[in-house]
């Protein structure tokens, strides 16, 4: 949608980053409360209030089209955030605490991310192909078709959740205060670090495409590109990112290990696609594409930093639950309220790529990518220093 917004109302990289900034600092107000609530309601009802809320958030979207407003849009982002962060704030634990931690808590929460993955792949393309060549008379109403089945999805989603008999997940009920409860979540130093790594995280794993999707968009010779081509290319990380959960599901490894070799191969492939900026050299690389209604492989020309930057998919992929898994070590019954304060930190996919955006509107999109190299820096020292298990 950013390409979209960002022509649509004549709008600056960082004032078009505020729709996905709306979305991700949902996340910084709904948290701690989703906490309170997932300690209460259990993950079961909390998931179905979550499908509830995601659906009106869409809906909200979608009359923003109608009346082609960009602050009513925003608002329909924001609601639409409330859903994300209640959903992964049930999804991860239940994931990792089935998998009874350790290495295949680690191999569940990769499968689940994968499936994750595979719709955040065929959405990119798919509005890419409704929208096509963006002209300033592109707008929302342009990809209504994604509206329309994001409602059915959700509403779809509410009644087999209604009717299915969910088992929970096998974590201690505490009657302990919730602030009682932050308190002794955040005297782990492991967990405290694992939070700010969470935030940093997720602003890089949005950052990274955004960014590219703008910078192929309208950031290549000044020239407004076929948004369907564009968003192809970005397509194709999260398409990496399913391979790579896919991968990581598989291996098994520890989430240091996992963290430790993703950062590293991360930092590499940035600084390969800052410092190869200016060589004007352009390959070709395939990338997933709908055409005729059906979705194909297809060769793409694009400049060679961008070819780093998808790759970079591969290495985000396994880092979520990687993370979660080694923040939440040896939490126990602190695990409802420590998810709850994890979520709140999924506010970085909207902070980190709008700072990134003003960065760029300052020195360029790819020496923007100073941000994204720093951000996976700081994961390297978590996964070799910061990840080990004690009290503050």
């Amino acid at each position: 949608m950013l390409p979209v917004l960002k022509i649509r109302f004549e709008l600056t990289n960082a004032e078009a980053s505020l729709g996905n900034m709306a979305n991700f600092i949902a996340y910084a107000v709904m948290g701690i409360p989703g906490g309170f609530l997932l300690q209460k309601m259990r993950f079961k009802k909390t998931a179905l209030i979550a499908v509830a809320i995601g659906f009106t958030g869409v809906f909200i979207q979608y009359m923003a089209g109608h009346i082609n407003s960009f602050p009513v849009y925003l608002f329909g982002a924001f609601v639409a955030g409330f859903s994300m962060c209640l959903l992964n704030m049930v999804v991860n634990p239940m994931l990792n605490e089935l998998g009874g931690g350790g290495k295949t808590g680690t191999r569940l929460l990769n499968i689940g991310g994968a499936f994750n993955s595979l719709t955040g792949t065929a959405v990119v393309i798919f509005v890419g192909a409704c929208v096509g060549k963006i002209t300033k008379d592109t707008g929302i109403a342009d990809v209504f078709p994604v509206m329309y089945i994001a409602l059915a999805v959700f509403g779809l989603v509410f009644i087999v959740l209604n009717i299915l008999n969910i088992s929970e997940p096998p974590i201690d009920r505490s009657t302990e205060p919730v602030g009682s409860l932050m308190k002794g979540a955040l005297k782990f130093r492991h967990f405290l670090l694992g939070v700010i790594s969470i935030f940093i995280y997720v602003g890089l794993e949005v950052g990274t495409p955004v960014t590219l999707n703008t910078y192929l968009t309208n950031g290549i010779k000044g020239v407004v590109s076929d948004a369907t081509m564009a968003g192809s290319v970005v397509g194709t990380y999260w398409f990496l990112m399913l391979i790579g959960r896919i991968l990581g599901g598989v291996i098994g490894a520890s989430g240091k290990t996992l963290l430790t070799v993703a950062s590293s191969a991360a930092l590499i492939l940035v600084a390969c696609a800052i410092f190869m900026t200016n060589t004007d050299i352009n390959v070709t690389m395939p990338v997933l594409k709908i055409v005729a209604g059906k979705v194909s492989i297809v060769w793409a020309t694009v400049p060679i930093n961008a070819v780093f930057l998808v790759l970079v998919g591969l290495c985000t992929s396994i880092m979520w639950g990687s993370i979660f898994n080694l923040a939440t070590r040896g939490l126990n019954k602190y695990i409802p309220v420590a998810s709850g304060i994890f979520m709140t930190m999924g506010c970085g996919g909207g902070i980190l790529p709008w700072i990134q955006a003003n960065v760029a509107d300052v020195t360029g999109y790819m020496q923007s990518y100073w941000v994204i190299f720093a951000g996976f820096a700081f994961l390297l020292y978590y996964a070799l220093i910061g990840s080990k298990t004690k009290l503050s």
